[in-house]
C-alpha cells in the first residue's frame, strides 16, 4: 500500500529535516522581530504608553499591507530582495526571507492583541508607582501577556508549518516539494498521503509543546 513511501524513505528524513530546519529558523527571526513590531504597535498607539501617531500609522499600515498579500504572490514579490540576501530564490535558506516576511505581520499583530488583553488598571498603577518605560513593558506587559504571547505564538507556529509546505510547493525543499514533485506530479497518492501526516504531526507536536508551556507560565 506505501510502497512508494518506502522507495523513499530517505527522502522523507531529509524533507522532514528541512521543514523543521525552515520553522525553527523563520519562528526564531520572526519571533524577535514580530515581538518587537507587536510592542511598538502596542505602546504608539492612540493612548498607549509611548503614543505615537505618526509611528503607529505606518507600522499598523505596513503590517496589514504584508498580511494582505498572498504567500504565494509574497514569495515573488520579494525574490529580488531574497536573491540579494541569500544568492538565489531556491533552496531551503532562500524560503527563509519570504517566511519572515510572511511570518512578522501576522505576529505583530497577534503580539499587539495579546498585549491589549493586560489590565488597563496593572499598568496605570505601575506608572503612578514612578517605573520607567522599559519597567511597564518588561515588567507588566510582556509578564502579564505571557500566556496570551505564547498561545499566539502556538497559533504563528502552526500557520508558518503550512507556509513552509507552500513555499515547498515552488522549489524551497521540505515536505511540501515532496508532496507534490514525487507525490502529487507522479501520481504517487502514497506519498502525498504521508507527507501531509508527518506535517499533521509536527502541528501537533508544536501545539502540545506551547500547550505545555502556557500551563507552566499560568500556574
Amino acid at each position: 500500500m506505501f510502497e512508494n513511501v518506502a522507495q523513499y524513505q530517505q527522502d522523507f528524513l531529509i524533507e522532514t529535516g528541512a521543514t523543521v530546519y525552515m520553522v525553527v529558523l523563520t519562528a526564531i527571526i520572526a519571533g524577535i522581530l514580530g515581538l518587537i513590531t507587536g510592542v511598538l504597535l502596542i505602546l504608539t498607539r492612540e493612548g498607549g504608553l509611548m503614543e505615537h501617531r505618526p509611528l503607529y500609522w505606518i507600522l499598523d499600515k505596513l503590517v496589514n499591507i504584508f498580511r494582505s498579500i498572498p504567500f504565494v504572490i509574497l514569495l515573488a514579490l520579494i525574490s529580488p530582495v531574497t536573491r540579494a540576501i541569500i544568492g538565489t530564490t531556491i533552496g531551503n535558506r532562500a524560503a527563509i526571507v519570504p517566511l519572515v516576511f510572511g511570518t512578522v505581520p501576522f505576529y505583530a499583530r497577534q503580539v499587539e492583541n495579546a498585549l491589549a488583553e493586560v489590565d488597563g488598571g496593572i499598568i496605570e498603577a505601575a506608572i503612578a508607582m514612578g517605573d520607567a518605560p522599559k519597567d511597564v513593558i518588561f515588567g507588566v506587559y510582556l509578564k502579564e501577556g505571557l500566556p496570551a504571547i505564547i498561545r499566539a505564538s502556538a497559533m504563528t507556529v502552526i500557520s508558518l508549518i503550512g507556509l513552509t509546505a507552500m513555499a515547498g510547493a515552488v522549489g524551497a525543499g521540505g515536505l511540501g516539494n515532496l508532496a507534490i514533485t514525487k507525490g502529487y506530479n507522479r501520481l504517487q497518492d502514497d506519498v502525498t498521503l504521508v507527507a501531509t501526516v508527518i506535517i499533521l504531526l509536527l502541528v501537533f507536536v508544536a501545539q502540545g509543546i506551547f500547550n505545555l508551556w502556557e500551563k507552566k507560565v499560568s500556574h
